[in-house]
């Protein structure tokens, strides 16, 4: 559906959605946006933070402790 849009479709639908909303209401909408796509980031960083400790805890020495001492 979105093949046959060239830059001048794409233009008008900018133009009529400023002139439908408003500059206002896009520009916060536009703010929102930017926030959640940041908040995004922000969990899928820490998501994957928690995954390599979590993968770092795991490969700690397991060696046994009677096992250690004739090292």
């Amino acid at each position: 559906m979105l093949n046959n849009i060239g830059p001048m479709g794409f233009l008008l639908i900018a133009v009529v959605v400023l002139v439908l909303f408003g500059r206002g209401k896009v520009s916060s909408l536009m703010g929102e946006v930017g926030k959640g796509i940041t908040a995004f980031k922000k969990g899928v960083n820490e998501g994957t933070k928690e995954l390599e400790e979590a993968a770092a805890e795991e490969a700690k020495d397991v060696t046994p402790e009677d096992e250690k001492d004739k090292a």
